[in-house]
């Protein structure tokens, strides 16, 4: 009984880390890529090889980009990104591709500031929060109420 105990928590041990893949974005595979060939293929061509692109340039509806990502995730931690590709269509004029080629993916590194930015105001502490409105909302003595009670 011990040992279908231990064997069935070990199971269940490995299997909480198997990684999880995910693909987000369009994955261009290279032989798709071979079909587009430039000075040939049309936007038609290209939309029925590779698909729709995952945007455009701003500035010009003439560039196509595709733009995927495969990550790998390990139990509690971070996504890991263990493949990324990026694509890119050039059309000139007339709709004909000039440029598809894989864009070099490598990425910087910006490290995060964890620092708070500082406000304005008084640093209060927990006393003065529990202490700082006593004898504050004391009802004033009025004139109405003294003449009410027969005071001259």
């Amino acid at each position: 009984m011990k040992k279908v105990l231990l064997l069935s928590s070990v199971a269940i041990f490995l299997a909480a880390c198997t990684p999880t893949t995910a693909t987000r974005g369009n994955m261009v595979e290279d032989y798709r890529l071979a079909e587009v060939v430039p000075g040939v293929s049309t936007k038609s061509n290209v939309l029925q090889s590779l698909g729709s692109p995952t945007t455009q340039a701003p500035f010009d509806d003439s560039v196509w980009y595709y733009i995927s990502q495969k990550t790998e995730k390990r139990g509690v931690f971070d996504p890991e990104v263990i493949e990324e590709k990026i694509v890119v269509v050039a059309f000139d004029e007339e709709g004909i591709v000039e440029v598809a080629q894989e864009i070099d993916a490598d990425r910087l590194e910006v490290p995060r500031v964890r620092r708070k930015t500082e406000t304005g105001g008084n640093e209060v502490t927990v006393m003065e929060q529990l202490l700082g409105n006593v004898g504050r909302f004391n009802r004033p003595q009025s004139s109405a109420a003294s003449t009410a009670s027969g005071s001259p």
